[in-house]
């Protein structure tokens, strides 16, 4: 089956709230590749693959966070796969 590929990055309070540590945990459950970031205006990067179910699942769950953040927005792009990840990390 084909990939499917996003770029979302997250505004809000996101940082240090342990929102890259659950897009990690999610992204292993969910057989999610790719990674989360903090960039410097204080959102969070997160792109990944997966199989078309479990990214339009990783990607719903963006718009919600962990308990601590408050997502305010959510910039999503959906992009051609590159299957250039071989797992899911934090940068």
């Amino acid at each position: 089956m084909a990939l499917k590929r996003f770029r979302a990055v997250i505004h809000g309070r996101v940082q240090g709230v342990g929102f890259r540590f659950f897009t990690q945990r999610e992204a292993r459950r969910l057989n999610v590749k790719g990674f989360s970031k903090n960039l410097p205006d204080g959102t969070v990067e997160v792109v990944g693959e997966a199989e078309p179910k479990q990214a339009e699942e990783f990607v719903s769950l963006l718009y919600r966070g962990p308990l601590s953040s408050d997502v305010e927005k959510v910039d999503l792009v959906w992009e051609k796969p590159k299957k250039d990840f071989s797992f899911f990390s934090i940068r």
